[in-house]
């Protein structure tokens, strides 16, 4: 039997709602990629505060199927890094297509990562592909991708919040992370997340956002 409790909800006034709906508008379209990182250290509670609000996203039958690995040594960084090469190598060279190319192409990207080892964390989001129960048989979890791809957005929204920077990044393929992070069998990369400040030269692509027009249909 499911047991419910009162919603926990303020209404806000008309005037107050669209105030703060146009300063969030305006603040996330500041929001950028870079792969250009400081090394400057970032304290880890600011990723804990980043991560406890990626785990406020609803989930597939409130499965939570996300584990958030948070790596700030620098051994381990660099191991990560010369795999994740390793791995963009063969795909420049051997898997990507002349279409893929062509879309990566005004993103200046290529097999060199280091915003691996510049930035002071590095955060890798692994989806649970199934759950366990007690007695160690496999449970189903429902809505894995959407319910880690909303989560995954509301821990990018934390870190821009905080001033901080990202990057989205998914070597292909990536089940290299699961071993040098030591991840159950359940647990299937999803994205690899560079955190930290920007460097003072950082760069990003000159590209602009789809208007409002052409991502939203009223009816």
């Amino acid at each position: 039997m499911a047991t419910f409790v009162p919603l926990q909800h303020h209404r806000l006034s008309a005037e107050e709602s669209a105030r703060r709906a146009h300063e969030f508008s305006q603040h996330v379209d500041t929001r950028r990629t870079t792969r250009h990182f400081s090394t400057e250290p970032v304290p880890r509670e600011w990723i804990e505060q980043a991560i406890r609000a990626g785990g406020t996203a609803p989930s597939g039958a409130h499965q939570q199927p996300w584990t958030f690995v948070a790596v700030s040594d620098p051994a381990l960084k660099q191991r990560m890094r010369e795999a994740a090469e390793e791995e963009e190598r063969r795909f420049y060279a051997e898997r990507i297509t002349p279409e893929w190319r062509a879309a990566l192409e005004p993103l200046g990207t290529d097999a060199v990562k280091t915003h691996l080892t510049d930035a002071p964390w590095v955060v890798v989001l692994f989806r649970q592909s199934h759950g366990f129960d007690t007695d160690g048989s496999k449970r189903t979890f429902y809505y894995t991708q959407e319910s880690c791809g909303i989560a995954a957005g509301l821990f990018i929204t934390a870190l821009h919040t905080m001033g901080l920077v990202t990057l989205t990044h998914t070597p292909s393929p990536m089940a290299f992370l699961a071993d040098l992070l030591e991840r159950p069998s359940n647990e299937k990369a999803f994205l690899v997340m560079p955190v930290g400040y920007p460097a003072p030269d950082a760069r990003v692509p000159a590209l602009t956002r789809k208007s409002l027009g052409e991502i939203a249909v009223f009816r």
